[in-house]
Parts: structure tokens; sequence; C-alpha cells
């Protein structure tokens, strides 16, 4: 059957995308300025002069939400992933779609 045939190509070449991949993760990356609890600390001025940036990774893990306060580097490497994870779930959805076109072509 060539849909098969065409979809099957599709699908190897979205498999060979796919193990390109080395760090993957979900969640988010936010980076947030604070203010302190100190009475005469610069972030309370006028203007104020907030701390930070701080990076801080956001996920769920087993049913709650997790944050973790990153370094620099860490929040680059995080980024990275997340953005990974990302085109990982096209992907998916992509081979998804072909499967289905397979399905369909089997009647």
């Amino acid at each position: 059957m060539p849909i098969i045939k065409s979809s099957d190509k599709r699908i190897k070449k979205l498999r060979r995308r796919l193990a390109k991949f080395e760090h993957i993760c979900s969640g988010n990356l936010r980076s947030r300025s604070l203010v302190c609890g100190k009475k005469r600390c610069r972030c309370k001025g006028d203007p104020p002069a907030l701390h930070g940036p701080y990076n801080y990774w956001s996920r769920r893990c087993k049913g709650r939400l997790v944050q973790k306060l990153l370094s620099p580097g860490q929040a680059e490497f995080v980024r990275k992933a997340i953005k990974n994870h990302r085109k990982i779930q096209q992907l998916l959805r992509e081979w998804e779609e072909e499967t289905a076109k397979n399905i369909e072509a089997l009647r």
C-alpha cells in the first residue's frame, strides 16, 4: 500500500530526529527579582533596586508542584532541556498522526 509506505518513511525520519536529543525536562523556567526583609535595604528605596534576578525551575513531580532555585549555568541547561522537551512533544504528535494514517489505510 503506497500510503503506508510513504507514512512509514516519515515515521523513520521522525525516529531519527528523536534519537538526536540528549537532555529533556518538562516544566517552566522563571526569572524573578525579589524584595528582602531588611528595613534599610536598597530594595526598599525609591525607586527600588530589587535583588536578583533569580532563576526558578517549576515542574510537577508525583502530582505536586516543585520549584528549585538555579544558578545561571543550571538555568541555561534547563532552558535547553525544556526546549528539547517541547520539540519532542511536537515530533510525537506528528508520529501519532502518521500512525493514524496507517490505521485508516488498513480498512
